[in-house]
């Protein structure tokens, strides 16, 4: 029994949301996925992709993925790379797969100089926590989450004056 991984093609896009709707199902949000093939293949695999994607295979069947994009971080000068999501389908689970895309994940970091390598995880997710635990993750719990999306989003981006093409000089450089 063999497991590879490797780096998503286009032609995996059905299996990515298939992927994602198994999580979301597992997080108990399964009504909350609202991405569909055209957004994926769109953002994944254009000229400049917006993510990255690793497919788990085992016995050439579809087992998990990792779907990762990269961050910056303005205290290091250097970008960072944020696991949006790690899924293993039940059934392949206990086979190190998840530790396998997520240790390629961070073979990726470090191959592109990236100094950290972020994620989330639900409070309630033992299993999980327990695996990150294992593999030396540590735990930021003093920082919050925090998110605007909806009708929050809308009435915030509203209260932009600037028109598209102000430029906003925050220096206090003289000229």
């Amino acid at each position: 029994m063999a497991t590879t991984i490797r780096k998503a093609v286009p032609e995996d896009v059905p299996q990515i949301l298939e992927f994602i709707r198994a999580l979301a199902t597992y997080e108990r949000e399964p009504d909350a996925v609202t991405a569909t093939e055209a957004d994926l293949l769109r953002d994944g695999f254009g000229p400049n992709p917006y993510y990255h994607c690793l497919i788990a295979e085992h016995d050439s069947r579809p087992a998990g993925f990792a779907f990762y994009f990269f961050n910056y971080s303005t205290w290091t000068g250097r970008p960072g790379l944020y696991l949006e999501d790690l899924f293993v389908n039940p059934e392949f689970r206990g086979l190190g797969i998840g530790k396998a895309l997520l240790a390629r994940v961070a073979a990726i970091a470090v191959e592109l100089g990236c100094p950290r390598l972020q994620w989330e995880v639900l409070d309630w997710n033992t299993p999980a926590i327990d695996f990150y635990s294992g593999l030396g993750a540590s735990f930021l719990d003093e920082w919050r989450n925090v998110r605007v999306t909806g009708e929050a989003l809308t009435k915030l981006a509203a209260m932009d004056t600037l028109e598209p093409n102000d430029a906003v000089v925050t220096s206090d450089a003289k000229g």
